[in-house]
């Protein structure tokens, strides 16, 4: 199979490594049609950026080597911008943008819908209403080109939204900003001249995996007479946000994750440090609580302008060595009661139990995201309790076969190869593979 570079923008080139609550509308049946009232109204009418005809996107996945993953287009999809009330993480009345891509022509009559929950990025102005977005067009490919119709969000403090940050991996304003979006594009699906069929499946990959999670859950916890909700795929999520804090090995592309994490719940909950300095070292502490995501620089550029370490080729644990004063991470990692540990305890996505269909995807060799930290102990959990909806699956066979050399991963750090390799998995190798996996769930429910 061709290299697939689909996703090579979202998951920053070669220098990355990798990479709920709410839901208070009223009682609305999704299935019956109609809009309802509260968060998740239009801020302004939807606009129809694009329609991709089928011949497009073929074209696009026979040149990027996705088309022995995703099939051959059977519809054409517009591209329909949207502008949406949310809230924050405090209840905070504010917006956030996404995008609706609707299958065009016979294939809009009774969409099921895809509510989608995107991965880490680190630059603020990115849109997902863009055709020529990499995360949009595999959206495109793998969904809304064979019949699904997709929102997605941009989450808050990206794009259009007024919010003045983005609270990262923060369960609860993930799920509400993957839900308001539902609801959005259910009123903007009247511009389109198509119909939802009233069936709803989440996904999200990385970020978005968390995400996706959160907003099942929120779902059927919440409001299940609003969202008919038939299945969840939640692809390579950090789940398990307070074990990866006990961690001592440093995973690829922390300089990006843990720092943004970090200070994405002090300005959430407040009480992570009292001084900037003693958590984080010169001269990251002077710039770091506003640095994420940036309204000009990309992960690339991040390293490269040296806001943050990582321009002389520094290994993971060389980069968080740079950023991170010891004691505080000794502290997060052995201290049960740290204020850091806690918050992203409360963002933990153990003990619930999905009714609907779910599917856990990652690959083993993930080195962003590993699946025995997040992966493995969620299906644990959920075994645990007697949950018998969700199923895993593993990618890392097919990621190898088609990417190993000879079928294998390389397994010298020295060699070139085994650094071109790890520094894709996540962001490049494994995205197509679970976003496969998922719609296979889909396509049983649809």
């Amino acid at each position: 199979m061709k290299r697939l570079h689909l996703l090579s923008a979202v998951a920053m080139a070669s220098l990355l490594a990798a990479c709920g609550g709410g839901g208070d509308g009223p009682g609305f049946n999704f299935g019956a049609g109609g809009g309802g009232t509260g968060t998740g109204a239009l801020q302004e009418p939807a606009v129809t950026v694009t329609t991709l005809s089928a011949a497009q996107i073929d074209a696009g996945t026979a040149q990027n080597g996705l088309q022995p993953i995703s099939g051959k287009a059977k519809c054409d999809v517009s591209v329909v911008a949207l502008n949406y009330s949310t809230v924050g993480p405090k209840g905070e009345a504010t917006n956030a943008s996404g995008v609706l891509l609707m299958p065009a022509g016979s294939c809009a009559n009774n969409a099921p819908l895809v509510a989608y929950a995107k991965g880490t990025d680190v630059q603020k102005p990115r849109t997902l209403a863009n055709p020529q977005d990499p995360e949009t067009f595999l959206l495109t490919a793998m969904y809304a080109a064979q019949g699904y119709a997709v929102v997605a969000t941009d989450y808050l403090g990206y794009a259009r939204s007024s919010f003045s940050y983005h609270p990262y991996l923060h369960a609860d304003s993930e799920a509400r900003s993957v839900l308001d979006s539902i609801r959005a594009a259910r009123t903007a699906l009247v511009a389109t001249g198509g119909s939802f069929s009233g069936k709803v499946m989440f996904t999200g990959y990385s970020q978005g995996g968390h995400s996706s999670m959160a907003a099942h859950r929120a779902a059927e916890r919440d409001s299940p007479l609003e969202f008919n909700v038939v299945a969840g795929a939640h692809l390579a999520g950090p789940y398990n946000m307070s074990g990866s804090f006990k961690l001592t090995t440093a995973i690829a592309g922390y300089q990006f994750f843990v720092p943004f994490t970090v200070t994405s719940y002090q300005k959430i909950y407040g009480d992570v440090y009292t001084d900037v300095n003693a958590v984080f070292k010169a001269p990251y502490a002077a710039t770091i609580e506003n640095l994420l995501p940036s309204p000009t620089l990309n992960f690339t550029t991040l390293v490269t302008s040296g806001a943050l370490p990582g321009a002389n080729g520094e290994t993971p644990a060389q980069a968080r060595d740079a950023l991170f004063h010891s004691a505080f991470l000794t502290d997060v990692q052995t201290n049960p009661n740290n204020a850091l540990f806690l918050d992203a305890k409360k963002n933990d996505l153990f003990g619930w139990s999905p009714r609907a269909k779910t599917l856990l995807c990652g690959g083993a060799g993930d080195p962003t995201v590993p699946p025995a930290v997040h992966m493995v102990p969620m299906k644990a959990d959920f075994d645990a309790r007697g949950v018998t909806t969700v199923s895993t699956v593993d990618v890392d066979a097919q990621i190898q076969a088609s990417f190993g050399p000879g079928g294998t991963a390389p397994t010298d750090p020295t060699t070139p190869a085994y650094a071109t390799y790890f520094a894709a998995y996540h962001g490049t190798y494994e995205p197509p593979f679970c976003h496969a996996r998922a719609r296979a769930l889909f396509d049983t429910v649809k």
